[in-house]
């Protein structure tokens, strides 16, 4: 790794093939993301608790333009973190899925879910069983009572109702072909 690594031990000794270890596993760390501008790990052995042992915990603070990666490995009741191997090797996996989710988010991987179409109903003709969305961005839409998808259907649908729905382009324009009524407290997306 071509970034400065500040590895310090609290409460163990240092050793030369861990801090091999450690620069090992840092330096896989560049093919996840080559914006890393320092690194610091601190392995730490707490003091033995009575009839609990010792048990390694690695801290990572990776630092990049406008992002900083946290990694504490804090599970003092896994038994396998009585390896220091172990534990070094869990902190860096959990550093790794980190910048991987990061790299997505930057290339815009991540998927996001659009707010499906919603608006309120602006007119109701109840005998001619049609009427008028006014969506969210207000142009009106038309949609049919057999466009109405709930238990109380078309009758259930009065002016200010807020509804989702569908759109379609139809033979006089857009046309809603599901409708679907809304709660007073439900969010829409």
């Amino acid at each position: 790794m071509q970034v400065p690594i500040n590895i310090s031990f609290r409460h163990t000794e240092p050793s030369p093939a861990v801090e091999a270890f450690i620069r090992e596993k840092a330096a896989a760390l560049e093919k996840f993301s080559h914006r890393i501008t320092a690194l610091a790990v601190v392995v730490e052995c707490p003091p033995r608790r009575p009839r609990g042992g010792m048990f390694y915990q690695v801290r990572l603070h990776l630092s990049m333009p406008g992002k900083d990666i946290l990694v504490g490995r804090d599970r003092m009741k896994d038994e396998s973190h009585r390896d220091v191997y172990v534990a070094i090797r869990d902190a860096f996996n959990a550093a790794s899925r980190q910048l991987q989710d990061y790299a997505r988010t930057i290339r815009g991987d991540v998927k996001t879910h659009e707010t499906p179409p919603h608006g309120t109903v602006a007119r109701v003709f109840e005998d001619d069983g049609y009427g008028f969305i006014e969506s969210s961005d207000g142009r009106e839409i038309y949609f049919h009572r057999n466009s109405v998808v709930s238990n109380g259907g078309f009758k259930e649908l009065k002016v200010g109702t807020l509804v989702r729905f569908v759109e379609e382009m139809g033979e006089k324009g857009p046309q809603a072909s599901t409708v679907t009524p809304l709660g007073k407290h439900h969010l829409v997306g």
